[in-house]
C-alpha cells in the first residue's frame, strides 16, 4: 500500500527520531512510503490562537502538498483531529471545499491506521518496562482513539501496561494554554505525572509529542523518576 508521510512541526523540530521510527514501522507491515519535502504545518497552532484566516493560508498549503489519493499517515492524533474537525469550518464556502473534504477522509492517526487499516497489532517490539498511557486530548477527543494504543502495547513483549486513574485528563499543554496559563498548566502536568507513579510507571505513554514535551519539561524540572515515550518509539524497540 503506498501512503503518503506528514510529520509535524512538533517532531520535526524536536523530536525527529519518532518521525524516523515512523517510517520503520510503516514500512515493517508492507507500505511504500512517500514524503513530501515541501510540506510545513497542518495550521492548528494559528487556529487554537484564533488567527482562522492565516489558519486557511496554512491549510490551503497542506491540502496542495497532499494531493492524490494515498491515505495521509501522521504519528500525531493531534494534528489528524484538527484536519478532520476543523476543515468543514475554516473552508466553508471556499472554492478549495472539495479538496479539503477529499483529504480529511484520508488522513489517519499511526496507532488507528495500523489497526483499522493494515489490521496489524503486533510489531514484534520489547520493552522490559512497567509503562502507562495518556490519551492525548486529541487523539481521544477528535478522533475517537482510544483502545488501538493499547492494544498495540499488549503486545509488546515484556511491557507491562497499567492504567492510571487520570489517563483521560487533559495533560496541561493546550498550545498557548500552557503560555497564557502556566500556573493552571504546571498544576495540570503535576496531576497526570503523579497519576503515573502512583501505578510505579516508568514510561508515560502517548500518541502525541506535544503532549509528551510538556510532561517531560516538568518531569525534568522537578527531577521526577519517570519518563515519557511516544508510541512510534515504543513498537520499535527490539527490532
Amino acid at each position: 500500500m503506498k501512503v503518503q508521510l506528514f510529520i509535524p512541526c512538533f517532531l520535526d523540530q524536536l523530536y525527529p527520531q519518532v518521525g524516523m521510527n515512523t517510517v520503520k514501522i510503516l514500512e515493517k507491515v508492507g507500505c511504500d512510503v512517500s514524503y513530501n519535502e515541501n510540506q510545513t504545518c497542518c495550521g492548528q497552532p494559528a487556529y487554537n490562537a484564533g488567527f482562522i484566516q492565516e489558519a486557511r493560508s496554512i491549510s490551503e498549503k497542506f491540502i496542495q502538498d497532499f494531493s492524490g489519493e494515498e491515505i495521509i499517515v501522521a504519528p500525531s492524533g493531534s494534528c489528524i483531529g484538527y484536519v478532520r474537525g476543523s476543515f468543514d469550518e475554516i473552508f466553508e464556502n471556499a472554492s478549495c471545499l472539495n479538496e479539503a473534504k477529499q483529504v480529511k477522509s484520508r488522513v489517519y492517526e499511526l496507532s488507528e491506521f495500523l489497526i483499522d487499516i493494515m489490521k496489524v497489532d503486533d510489531l514484534g517490539a520489547e520493552l522490559n518496562a512497567t509503562v502507562t498511557y495518556h490519551d492525548a486530548c486529541g487523539a481521544l477527543r477528535e478522533c475517537g482513539i482510544k483502545s488501538g494504543p493499547r492494544q498495540l502495547l499488549s503486545n509488546v513483549k515484556g511491557l507491562n501496561l497499567k492504567e492510571m486513574k487520570e489517563c483521560e485528563t487533559c495533560c496541561g499543554f493546550g498550545g498557548t494554554f500552557a503560555v497564557k496559563y502556566e500556573p493552571i498548566s504546571i498544576g495540570m502536568a503535576q496531576t497526570k505525572v503523579s497519576s503515573a507513579i502512583e501505578q510505579g510507571a516508568d514510561y508515560i505513554i502517548s500518541t502525541d509529542v506535544s503532549c509528551l514535551m510538556h510532561l517531560e519539561a516538568y518531569i525534568n524540572r522537578e527531577k521526577v523518576n519517570i519518563k515519557t515515550l511516544h508510541l512510534a518509539d515504543v513498537l520499535t524497540m527490539g527490532w
